[in-house]
């Protein structure tokens, strides 16, 4: 996890949990990822950096210059050998994680770019700014070869559905809007959350996403049934971020809050439609076209009108706070060997 008090915290998710804190950043951290390996962590930050992390107790980690204003977002390419960032600065920079050294970077942006993924097969980046526009860039020829705009506020996050045919966005005027990248049509337009849209995850299954939203909830939506099945309660503020683990199994969501709640996921075991008859509600909504109909007959938009299950953890489930863990200070004292 990251925080605005500059750290990173590698938490120890057992019974003994411990966690290991890493410091390095002069401000804010913005972003932090895995390597698909697990073997390095990556970090952006308001002091204009991206650093490489061994998350080892010897606090090994090398800085990556080059942004000239706050960096909003750190990714790993899917070969773990690339990082792309995205940066205030309105640039995109990709940095080779093997030499620690920048490659190149994208310019289109008109404004502060809040987010910038790879695709999963590494050929394509999208990014998207407060310039209204969601990118997509081919990495080989280093150009940007298509561009969405959004009209009605400006998105502040993007990503890939695992198959990468498909792009999802967040926005800050409350919507989530999803893409087909391949047909450039806006296949469904989500506007479920009362508040500005900070964050998304894809489920691994590709089937369902879970949101992140200033109104202090999170929201996971059935994407090929083209609805909302969930409203989860926990965090007192908004939710900044939220991410699924890699098999699925779990998800963990941090808010201004201050706190990181870790989500056991039930979906896809249980039929949600049993358990909306259990909780008494029910949902009509008339049958949508599949969400892999290449060519779509209009987008679809969903309005707050979807009831779904709203689960909150002070009151249906047991709400485990783990006891505070013992924490390891660890201060960047060497730079990673190449």
């Amino acid at each position: 996890t990251c925080s605005v008090d500059r750290l990173l915290i590698l938490w120890k998710l057992r019974t003994q949990c411990s966690a290991y804190r890493f410091s390095g950043h002069a401000e804010a951290v913005t972003s932090v990822e895995f390597s698909p390996d697990g073997r390095v962590l990556a970090s952006a930050s308001q002091d204009h950096t991206v650093r490489l992390w061994i998350p080892c107790i010897h606090g090994e980690s090398s800085v990556l210059k080059g942004h000239t204003a706050s960096v909003r977002s750190v990714s790993f390419s899917h070969d773990g050998y690339s990082v792309v960032s995205a940066s205030n600065d309105k640039l995109i920079k990709i940095w080779s994680v093997c030499y620690q050294r920048l490659l190149f970077t994208l310019f289109q942006h008109t404004g502060w770019v809040c987010c910038a993924k790879f695709s999963p097969d590494g050929r394509i980046i999208a990014s998207c700014g407060e310039d209204k526009s969601i990118k997509i860039w081919d990495t080989r020829n280093k150009i940007c070869i298509n561009t969405f705009s959004d009209y009605e506020g400006f998105p502040t996050f993007v990503d890939f559905n695992p198959s990468g045919t498909c792009i999802a966005s967040a926005g800050s005027n409350n919507t989530v809007k999803l893409w087909d990248i391949r047909t450039n049509k806006l296949l469904q337009h989500f506007k479920v959350h009362r508040a500005g849209v900070n964050c998304i995850s894809f489920h691994p299954s590709g089937n369902y996403l879970i949101t992140a939203s200033s109104d202090g909830t999170l929201k996971i939506l059935d994407l090929l049934g083209e609805r909302l099945i969930y409203t989860l309660h926990g965090h007192k503020g908004p939710v900044l971020c939220v991410a699924f683990s890699k098999g699925g199994e779990n998800f963990a969501s941090g808010g201004v809050d201050a706190q990181v709640l870790l989500w056991k996921t039930n979906f896809d075991t249980l039929d949600y439609e049993e358990v909306l008859e259990h909780n008494f509600r029910r949902t009509h909504i008339d049958d949508p076209p599949h969400l892999l109909d290449v060519y779509p007959r209009s987008c679809h938009f969903h309005d707050e009108k979807i009831t779904s299950i709203e689960v909150d953890p002070a009151f249906d489930v047991p709400d485990t706070q783990t006891p505070d863990p013992v924490i390891i200070d660890i201060r960047t004292s060497s730079y990673i060997s190449t």
